[in-house]
């Protein structure tokens, strides 16, 4: 089976290469609105320096990681689970559920793939730009090379699992794209893409650092950072671990719940 999984990812993964053109296109976005969003957190660092316990170097090198991230946990949505809702819709998903392939695996093998070639593709080179145009902070020990390593793939499965249970809905409203809107809106202010969660106030700050979001952007960044060091790193990969545990037991029992009558589109 795990050989199954491992051809499943490298078929995603060169799905997504055959498009090179759509990847420059979305480089070029990432490292303009990389850009934009650097002096926008310069000008804010200048008057709270130390805000969220950041510096202005660690604010400037977050917005890179961000952009760097944006396309590997699919902040957007989409992904394989994309073709899931669209499969739900038509009624195609009968014939995904006959593989003798669990559905969920499957789509998270096709996502871990495509997420593998937006690391390399629209990862790595923002990073680069954003290193030559600022001055950016990178991890400054193995461990935290390391921890980083193992965060981003646990980000990815979070993702995934909320995406796979937004997709999922369209088996009862048969048009995934409302819960999909709520998703994206979430997602985008809880993450940390839209502001850093460590500079959130008070109570807050506590409650958006443990729910599931925090696992696409903040904690990998704040194990970049060195903000995150010791047991530190192991508590925030242990509280990606288990979002990306819990949210994939729902989606068994979501999928369970809505495989028992499957209604085909048209018939």
């Amino acid at each position: 089976m795990t050989a199954l999984y491992l051809s499943v990812a490298t078929r995603a993964f060169r799905r997504y290469s055959t498009y090179p053109a759509a990847t420059l296109a979305g480089l070029f976005t990432n490292c303009v609105f990389g850009v934009i969003i650097s002096y926008v957190y310069l000008a804010l660092w200048d008057q709270q320096p130390d805000a969220g316990g950041y510096d202005s170097v660690d604010a400037v090198t977050y917005v890179w990681i961000g952009q760097a991230m944006l396309m590997t946990v699919m902040v957007w949505g989409g992904g394989a689970t994309a073709d899931l809702s669209d499969r739900i819709r038509t009624g195609d998903v009968a014939l995904d559920l006959y593989r003798p392939v669990p559905l969920i695996g499957w789509y998270a093998a096709q996502d871990l793939g495509r997420a593998a070639y937006h690391l390399l593709a629209r990862g790595v080179a923002p990073t680069i730009v954003g290193a030559l145009l600022f001055q950016i902070r990178f991890p400054d020990s193995v461990g935290a090379w390391v921890g980083f390593a193992v965060s981003v793939p646990l980000a990815v499965m979070v993702s995934f699992a909320v995406r796979f249970l937004v997709a999922t809905t369209a088996f009862w409203l048969l048009d995934a794209t409302g819960p999909a809107t709520v998703a994206f809106t979430l997602t985008v202010f809880f993450s940390g893409f839209t502001v850093p969660l460590v500079i959130f106030p008070g109570w807050t700050r506590e409650l958006v650092m443990v729910l599931p979001w925090a696992a696409y952007l903040q904690i990998p960044a704040d194990i970049w950072l060195g903000q995150r060091e010791g047991w530190a790193v192991i508590g925030g990969l242990a509280l990606q671990a288990c979002w990306a545990a819990v949210l994939l037991g729902v989606c068994r029992l979501v999928l369970r719940q809505a495989t028992r009558k499957v209604v085909v589109q048209g018939g």
